[in-house]
């Protein structure tokens, strides 16, 4: 509470002649055939468009029915995604080892973040991309022999009006019938899984979908089946970044950053060819063209997909107003800045253990640089707590306090409460900004990012588009203590809780997205019923963000299931000049809320232009280019600029910057 009324102290401050700095939502996209960045996939809406075109390209049709839809998806997944061992958030204020489940179950996490995971979690991200593409509950992660595989509910056509069928992204295998009419379902594969899942049994039946397309001896897994996953994972807010002014976004699609040598990453150390960190040896990732078709399968190489990075470097001017875009309490003892991201904040770790990212003595996560005469702080979960890290010294690491999550606040306290004078005041600067004015504060987050979803430039000159919404996110979560700062009514671990949440700086809310993670009971009850409702006045009245939501049982199922699910959605908030919202979760069954998260989608004051940076290397040598985009850039299709390239293009990083008018 003591947070929340310190920051509305602060908006009252500042909020008359507040400075529009920075740039909310910067997004490219190129005109690669198949890595085109972000504004190619980060919402469902760009992403289904994307993955039919690339379909219509490798297949000739365009996708309209449920089974094209679907192989669509599961063409893309494959070339995009990869098989590994992310490293996991502290969920539930336990440790990255400890507490309930572990697994990352949230789609934009697992598809920018990482980019990689292992059957279970990919096909439970999956089950979020399906509810999107088809409906309600028409993909379930299902337990076979040793795996964790999927199935998709088809209808229409050879499907009639619904049947599973298997789609399994981690192994690379979907089976037709015998006449290659339609896609089978798990059962009727394991009944003669041996037959079915031989590379050599009627090739011509699947398509130019190779059968075990990653390992021809995979088919072992369809020999039992025992285990489904009803809503197994669940999709937040659309990934976005907000730049401040002062700070630029650097993102590397190869492991090693600016010296080749700062390896930084959040998952299972593999250190495969001598560079540390994840990778996938067996897998479609960086060479899609060649599965379609295929008839000996991806094959085995080594570093066949890694990892890559996102580097924020935050040079707030604390003699201007706009260094305020960045923070989310002042005083005249404290400065405190907020950090947030869709990615998730790596680490450099002490050894070259398996998992030595969890260990102590982590490094290159979270540096500051500077000459400051202040005590330094940090907080994981919203400021309920702090963690205080002493005197601020120049390349101060805080690593280990941040890494594997996706925001922070850090407090740079004053010297000595120094009073305020009326001039300061009118400029909303405080003494706590004035004592850092001169401090060179430089603030450099590295975070880990899934290199196939950044964009790449193509052979013989390449086209940029860029858009940028001017939108950013607050969140109350995923991890459980985060929302627990939020909590106003109910608690976890009962079927009630409500939680309210408003933008830093009273900026105005645009949309709400939510999720609850449930204990629903094995097997689930399909009449129970879940809801999801937010309000804007205080809790006088009530939206539905979800209604009625129900675990939905169909078609064949095998005999155990999971006793967890999850329930999430979205409500655009029009109309309101809103900056907080309440979200309350609910359901007629009794059934427990273990962890709840709620986002606000926020218009961002930033308005600045943004430049954007491109390095690769060609025929031509090591090269680079820019191009400024006009602020409020939002015409269809974004805005466009020429890169010239030449052959064997080889893409190093992309950056953005905002860029102040003169």
């Amino acid at each position: 509470m003591r947070t929340r009324l310190l920051l509305t102290t602060w908006v009252a401050l500042v909020s008359v002649g507040a400075v529009r700095a920075g740039v909310g939502d910067p997004q490219v996209r190129t005109d690669h055939p198949w890595y085109s960045g972000e504004l190619a996939c980060s919402t469902f809406e760009r992403l289904f468009a994307t993955q039919a075109e690339v379909y219509q390209r490798v297949v000739g049709v365009r996708p309209t029915s449920n089974e094209q839809k679907a192989l669509a998806s599961w063409l893309w997944r494959n070339t995009h995604y990869a098989h590994g061992e992310e490293g996991a958030e502290d969920l539930w204020g336990r440790g990255f080892t400890g507490g309930g489940d572990l697994r990352t179950r949230e789609y934009w996490t697992g598809l920018f973040a990482h980019g990689f995971g292992l059957c279970g979690t990919t096909h439970s991200q999956w089950t979020a991309e399906m509810e999107a593409l088809l409906g309600h509950g028409r993909g379930r992660g299902v337990g076979v022999d040793g795996h964790n595989s999927f199935e998709v509910f088809l209808t229409g056509g050879p499907y009639g009006n619904g049947k599973w069928a298997l789609l399994d992204h981690d192994i690379s295998t979907v089976v037709f019938d015998d006449e290659g009419r339609g896609l089978l379902s798990i059962p009727e594969v394991m009944r003669d899984w041996k037959r079915l899942t031989d590379r050599n049994y009627r090739p011509q039946k699947q398509h130019g979908w190779l059968v075990c397309g990653l390992h021809p001896d995979d088919g072992g897994v369809y020999a039992s089946y025992s285990v489904a996953e009803y809503l197994a994972g669940y999709a937040g807010p659309p990934p976005m970044v907000h730049l401040r002014r002062g700070e630029t976004l650097r993102r590397y699609l190869q492991p090693g950053l600016a010296d080749g040598k700062t390896f930084a990453f959040w998952g299972r150390n593999s250190n495969t060819a001598n560079i540390p960190g994840p990778e996938r040896s067996h897998t479609w990732v960086n060479q899609p063209d060649r599965m379609r078709g295929s008839r000996d399968g991806a094959g085995y190489r080594p570093g066949q997909a890694r990892y890559g990075n996102a580097v924020y470097v935050y040079k707030p001017d604390l003699t201007r107003g706009d260094y305020r875009e960045g923070v989310v309490e002042e005083s005249d003892r404290q400065v405190v800045f907020e950090f947030a991201t869709p990615y998730l904040i790596a680490a450099t770790p002490p050894n070259g253990k398996p998992w030595g990212v969890y260990e102590s003595g982590c490094r290159n996560g979270l540096v500051l640089r500077g000459k400051a005469d202040c005590a330094v702080s940090v907080s994981t979960d919203r400021g309920k707590t702090w963690h205080d890290v002493g005197a601020f010294r120049d390349g101060m690491d805080l690593t280990d306090h941040v890494k594997g999550h996706r925001q922070y606040f850090l407090r740079l306290h004053a010297p000595s409460p120094l009073p305020l004078s009326p001039s300061e005041g009118e400029r909303g600067r405080g003494e706590g900004a004035k004592v850092l004015a001169k401090s060179g504060l430089t603030i450099t987050t590295i975070c880990q990012a899934n290199p196939a979803i950044l964009p790449r430039l193509k052979d013989n000159g390449s086209e940029v588009r860029f858009l940028a919404s001017g939108r950013a996110v607050v969140s109350a979560g995923p991890n459980l203590k985060q929302a627990q700062a939020h909590l106003v009514e109910g608690r976890f671990g009962t079927p009630r809780v409500t939680l309210e949440l408003t933008c830093p700086r009273g900026e105005k809310v645009l949309e709400v997205h939510t999720a609850a993670h449930v204990l629903s009971s094995n097997p689930p009850r399909p009449e129970v019923k879940y809801q999801i409702e937010a309000s804007t006045d205080g809790g006088k009245t009530w939206k539905p963000v979800v209604k009625d939501w129900t675990i939905p049982r169909r078609g064949h199922e095998p005999g155990d299931f999971w006793s967890q699910s999850f329930c999430w959605g979205s409500l655009a908030v029009d109309g309101e000049s809103v900056s907080t919202v309440r979200v309350r979760f609910r359901n007629d069954g009794g059934k427990v809320y273990a962890r709840c998260e709620a986002h606000l989608v926020y218009r961002a004051a930033g308005a600045d232009a943004t430049r954007v940076t491109f390095a690769w290397a060609d025929r031509q040598g090591e090269r680079r280019a820019a191009h400024t985009f006009a602020a409020g850039r939002q015409e269809k299709g974004g805005a466009a600029w020429r890169v010239p390239t030449s052959r064997d293009v080889q893409t190093r990083w992309v950056e953005f910057e905002p860029v102040a008018p003169r």
